[in-house]
């Protein structure tokens, strides 16, 4: 408990981020009970009613509650953004892992693949899959693993070939160790940290991406509620109806911003070297 005590008084940004991502969890598990209104049910005759104590974040043009909606879209928007950095971690950490320690044809295959990738636009290519394999959350999810796993296949090969030269990796060797082996129990656990520090880190900015596949009509569909495609049902309105907008787009900002503040607050826990970095810049400008 003294141990706990001190980590909470030393570590306080990360509690305190800690605290604000707990909590939009629970707004995402407890969504029924919060918003208490079918997000998806119409009422036509309750079509753009401004914010009042009745809706409290308005009506849209089927006279659905916002306020619902968006307490609904945390559910979607952040389950989906987890789910997703989940599948790039373990796609790009596996791929990296077998560059680096298989070496030779393997590697060279595995990263000019990441190079092709490379070579083009994130967003711009990942509308092109996703418009290849047609609008929904899954294939959204697919096209974006495709184009973002590069980025954790290259730290990965690159933390793999640090460890491939330690004597323990020998010695496990001459012991007659398999190649599964090795990885499995030395390379993975010696990578892991770094590579989940790298996906913390990166919740926010695959939130944003899932929000901008589904404001251009190539992630979520309808009726499913989502801030990017709310915020492409609302465009049109953003004159008479500006609400629309505001609510979902504030959501987008606000969460996208806790989660991204957190993850720098893991990476600084993992490696305070950076932070030290970063102190020690801003005091010699």
């Amino acid at each position: 408990m003294a141990k706990l005590g001190q980590f909470l008084k030393t570590k306080k940004q990360f509690v305190f981020y800690s605290f604000l991502v707990l909590v939009i969890i629970f707004v995402a598990i407890a969504a029924p009970a919060i918003a208490r209104v079918d997000p998806t049910a119409a009422k036509l005759r309750d079509a753009f009613q401004a914010p009042s104590a009745e809706h409290w974040f308005g009506t849209d043009a089927l006279g659905r509650d916002v306020f619902a909606r968006v307490i609904y879209g945390t559910r979607v928007s952040v389950s989906s953004a987890v789910i997703l950095v989940a599948v790039i971690l373990v796609t790009g950490t596996a791929l990296g892992l077998i560059a680096g320690y298989f070496g030779g044809v393997v590697d060279a295959v595995i990263m000019r693949i990441a190079d092709m990738m490379i070579a083009f636009p994130d967003l711009i290519l990942a509308m092109a899959i996703a418009g290849i394999l047609g609008p929904s959350l899954i294939n959204a999810i697919i096209a974006i693993t495709v184009v973002s796993w590069t980025k954790y296949a290259r730290m990965a090969r690159s933390l793999v070939l640090k460890i491939r030269k330690r004597t323990f990796i020998s010695a496990a060797e001459i012991n007659g160790s398999t190649h599964s082996h090795i990885l499995t129990h030395y390379m993975l656990p010696n990578a892991l940290p770094t590579m989940i520090v790298t996906a913390a880190t990166d919740i926010g900015t695959t939130m944003l991406s899932l929000a901008g596949l589904s404001f251009l009509g190539m992630g979520v569909q309808p009726p499913t509620p989502e801030w990017g495609y709310m915020l492409s049902e609302g465009r049109s309105y953003i004159l008479t109806s500006p609400w629309l907008l505001f609510f979902p787009g504030a959501a987008v900002f606000i969460v996208v911003v806790v989660f991204n503040l957190w993850g720098d607050s893991v990476r600084d826990i993992v490696d305070p070297r950076k932070k030290t970095k970063k102190h020690f810049r801003r005091k010699k400008h």
